[in-house]
């Protein structure tokens, strides 16, 4: 078992750099293209010379203390590009935008209850017959 888990570690790097050069955006590769990338990884995967220099130099990192200041190729970013950055996602109730919509919604939903042409539909009918009951003579 102790002579399999460094081969098995070695095709786990390779498998992990594969798969992430595949799923990397192309302006996030750096160095050489991508399908150079996917081949240098594939056939120096045995000697560990592919999958880690992917993971050391074959594409940008995000997150760092420097992330949004320079792009991949040492160009600044928003200048060159045109301003394209990409947009994080972030949760409904942390986005401005939508809570401002969800209060109108909400202004508007108050006003059409407050037109008094409009009949209220809150009623339940089984209020109607509690009255009835109350009212009822007891025997």
């Amino acid at each position: 078992m102790l002579r399999i888990l460094p081969l098995l570690l070695v095709l786990a790097l390779t498998i992990y750099a594969f798969i992430d050069c595949l799923n990397t955006p192309e302006e996030d590769v750096r160095v050489l293209p991508k399908p150079i990338w996917a081949m240098l990884i594939l056939l120096l995967g045995t000697a560990l010379i592919g999958p880690v220099a992917w993971l050391v130099a074959g594409k940008v990192r995000h997150g760092g203390a420097n992330d949004g200041a320079f792009g991949p190729r040492g160009e600044q970013r928003g200048g060159s590009r045109g301003g394209q950055r990409r947009q994080r996602f972030v949760a409904p109730d942390d986005n401005p935008d939508f809570l401002k919509s969800l209060g109108e919604e909400t202004r508007r939903r108050g006003k059409d209850d407050e037109d008094p042409q409009q009949p209220d539909r809150r009623e339940d009918p089984r209020d109607e017959r509690r009255g009835r009951d109350e009212d009822a003579p007891e025997s």
